[in-house]
């Protein structure tokens, strides 16, 4: 599995140089996950521009990061998603849980957004 990290300010942005996350993939990618976690990343926006297929692996491993960040006041952004990526977890009812925006752009923008919101209500 091929993953590039793009440590900023107030996020991380995670790439997945795969056309598939799957179950050859997903276990090191949820290790990854869990070990920027752990050293206090919060926000995470995962790119999946590159990403053409994704099984129930990819998804639990979806699922991981977006508990991760729920866990630590954070915010989980996917971003870039082909069709057929952004189908299946519209038909998997994800969408409903997951923040999902259309690019890297807008998923910085909304992690500023919620950071600026969390900023206010203490």
């Amino acid at each position: 599995m091929k993953v590039t990290l793009d440590k900023e300010d107030k996020f991380t942005t995670v790439r997945v140089h795969n056309e598939k996350l799957d179950t050859l993939v997903a276990p090191d990618l949820k290790s990854e996950l869990v070990k920027i976690n752990a050293e206090g990343v919060k926000n995470v926006i995962f790119d999946l521009s590159e990403v053409r297929y994704i099984d129930s692996s990819g998804l639990s491993s979806i699922l991981v990061g977006n508990r991760l960040c729920n866990a630590v006041n954070g915010t989980f952004v996917l971003c870039n998603l082909q069709d057929a990526v952004k189908k299946l977890i519209s038909i998997s009812q994800l969408d409903n849980v997951l923040n999902i925006s259309g690019t890297q752009e807008e998923a910085q923008d909304l992690i500023y957004m919620e950071e600026l919101e969390k900023d206010l209500e203490e």
